[in-house]
């Protein structure tokens, strides 16, 4: 189900903070009150491999994203208690600390379940044990989602587990998405800020093509 166009869904799940603090976290919120875009990425698991660079390449990027009026959050399946262990292991020892966004822990997999990004290869029910069993390691891919500040999503990706993201390619999304709101153009292929970009029209597309 793509989310692309349409509202972020209205829900809230537990977060972690770098406190240890837990709160109650609705991302559709975050977006529509502070009037700021939200990039919310999903990882598979605590105390993993490609995870903890994703995470401190996001917080390395944290000051571009906040002059992009932007909020950055985390999120697994893992549990509140599970990330704030990670956020005290230190990197060197392939932990997160140092990392201040927040970290939803949806452990009950309410929000990954709507969002359908959870790895379930197949659900058969076995007629002795009368259950549904799950094929599947049951944690989210790697899905990306960012939300304007009506709450909108402008773009999702959803990446397979072993392939970690680019973080400067959501800081050019954000660039590009912004220029549409500001300017009233249209972002072009590889468009970056600063680039020339161009009216919805054919004779903009023309012109563009022209000189491009």
């Amino acid at each position: 189900m793509s989310l692309t166009g349409k509202k972020f869904p209205n829900v809230s799940v537990p977060a972690m903070n770098e406190m240890g603090d837990v709160k109650e976290i609705n991302v559709l919120d975050e977006a529509v009150k502070n009037k700021k875009k939200v990039l919310l990425f999903w990882y598979p698991k605590d105390f993993t491999f490609v995870c903890p660079t994703e995470l401190h390449a996001f917080q390395a990027a944290l000051g571009e994203f906040d002059k992009r009026n932007t909020i950055v959050i985390g999120a697994s399946c893992d549990t509140a208690e599970v990330h704030f262990a990670w956020l005290n292991t230190a990197k060197d020892d392939g932990g997160i600390e140092g990392v201040t966004y927040d970290i939803i822990a949806d452990s009950n997999r309410n929000l990954s379940t709507i969002l359908d990004i959870l790895d379930v290869q197949n659900i058969e029910y076995n007629e002795e044990l009368d259950a549904d069993i799950i094929e599947g390691d049951y944690v989210t891919y790697r899905a990306t989602y960012l939300i304007d500040e009506e709450g909108t999503v402008f773009h999702e990706g959803v990446n397979h587990m072993p392939l970690g993201r680019n973080v400067n390619e959501y800081l050019r999304l954000i660039d590009a998405y912004t220029h549409v709101q500001e300017k009233g153009e249209v972002c072009p292929a590889n468009w970056e800020e600063g680039k020339t970009a161009m009216k919805a029209d054919r004779d903009g597309v023309a012109d563009y093509l022209s000189k491009n």
